[in-house]
């Protein structure tokens, strides 16, 4: 990215959050729904479609159990005090360029 202030052009990353997560997302941050965490990732072999993995009950610790192994992923969590965590997670076999 370059500085607008510089004169140059402001370049996009290329990432397209697909609108599902955006959804998925506010489900979350609702105290009244059930749904308590959310994991998104790369869309099967895309490199720019960000989609969700999964979603579910069970707050951290669900969200723990669900985390897929050899991807990378973002996510987030409500936790049982009412304060939400967000997270970037990728194992030990996750490919190089996924991490990046």
């Amino acid at each position: 990215m370059t500085d607008p202030r510089s004169g140059g052009v402001k370049k996009s990353s290329g990432v397209n959050v697909l609108p599902i997560v955006a959804e998925i997302w506010a489900r979350v941050r609702n105290n009244g729904d059930p749904i308590t965490y959310l994991i998104a990732g790369f869309d099967g072999t895309s490199k720019t479609d960000v989609t969700v993995i999964t979603k579910g009950e069970g707050g951290i610790e669900g969200c723990a159990l669900n985390l897929p192994v050899n991807h990378a992923c973002w996510g987030g969590c409500r936790l049982s005090s009412g304060r939400f965590v967000t997270f970037y997670y990728a194992d030990e076999g996750t490919p190089t360029m996924q991490k990046g």
